[in-house]
């Protein structure tokens, strides 16, 4: 909010009145902040999680212990739209533990279950973070991708982002697209387009799967640990002009196309991804690899 500066022809109570109404705007403009804890709630797990203010940012410490992990969900769900968080993962030696990211919907059974998984993946000190994606559309997953990070994710918090659209699931970071899953129901595809879905994160212990296949184990001599969440956005799904909602789009249409920087995505896929189930042949050369991974 701009305000004029008073001249110097303003009589003293004049100016003790504009110094009134500007220390009554910020306070009211600080009072109309949105907390974090008023957007996500914490939902299971160990009582060492909390919230705090770190340099004025509203922050949840998520906390594994030797007596559980713990999870958040957001309080609000959506159909479509683009889902920011930003995350410091376990610093120094954090294997088996695996913090996460994901989308979901309220309870429904499995049979009917949608997920969007960023999932990250400890290990020991100095060896790279992994980070695991998946898609869940009516209780199947299986469509795993891994990537290697470029950076390391436990000094300081990056962006990672779920953009979810008629056309497209994208995994980004920092604004880089790592991993985009398309809707292709016309081939028989799953993907997910009828139940909203809303935010969780949680921080727990993987230890028989999730370093180096489960070789390297939590060292519980290293509890409590943490991982840092703040800064969540939600982005509405906006469609193209004069379509009513993002459902509508047109399967032609090239709106959501503009959503996908596909040269910033080869890039990262080649250098940095680690496994993708389409290209796993020991486990789909005798079933048959599924519909997405084969040209159309």
């Amino acid at each position: 909010m701009a305000m004029a500066l008073p001249s110097s022809s303003c009589k003293p109570h004049r100016l003790l009145a504009l110094a009134l109404l500007l220390v009554l705007a910020m306070a009211s403009a600080k009072a109309a902040a949105a907390y974090l804890y008023d957007d996500i709630k914490l939902s299971w797990g160990s009582g060492c999680s909390y919230f705090y203010m770190d340099e004025d940012v509203d922050t949840l410490a998520l906390c594994l212990d030797r007596s559980s992990g713990s999870g958040f969900s957001s309080n609000a769900s959506h159909l479509y739209a683009r889902y920011d968080m930003d995350i410091k993962l376990v610093p120094d030696n954090s294997a088996g533990t695996v913090a996460t990211f994901y989308l979901m919907p309220d309870d429904v059974p499995w049979e009917y279950h949608d997920e969007v998984d960023f999932e990250f993946l400890g290990n020991a000190t100095g060896e790279p973070k992994t980070i695991h994606t998946n898609v869940y559309v009516n209780g199947a997953g299986g469509r795993e991708q891994q990537f290697h990070l470029w950076f390391d994710p436990t000094l300081d918090f990056h962006t990672y982002s779920i953009e979810w659209n008629p056309k497209y699931i994208i995994f980004l970071i920092d604004d880089t697209p790592i991993r985009a899953y398309k809707n292709d129901q016309a081939r028989g595809v799953p993907f997910p387009t009828w139940q909203s879905m809303r935010v969780a994160g949680s921080l727990w212990d993987a230890e028989e799967w999730a370093t180096q296949g489960g070789r390297v184990k939590t060292d519980w001599s290293q509890v409590p640990f943490y991982a840092y969440y703040r800064n969540f956005r939600v982005t509405p799904c906006v469609p193209s002009p004069g379509v009513a909602w993002c459902g509508d789009e047109a399967p032609e249409s090239a709106w959501f196309d503009q959503r996908l920087d596909a040269a910033a995505l080869q890039k990262v896929q080649a250098e940095n991804m680690i496994y993708d189930y389409c290209t796993d042949h020991k486990r789909f050369d005798e079933t048959g690899f599924p519909v997405e991974c084969t040209a159309a």
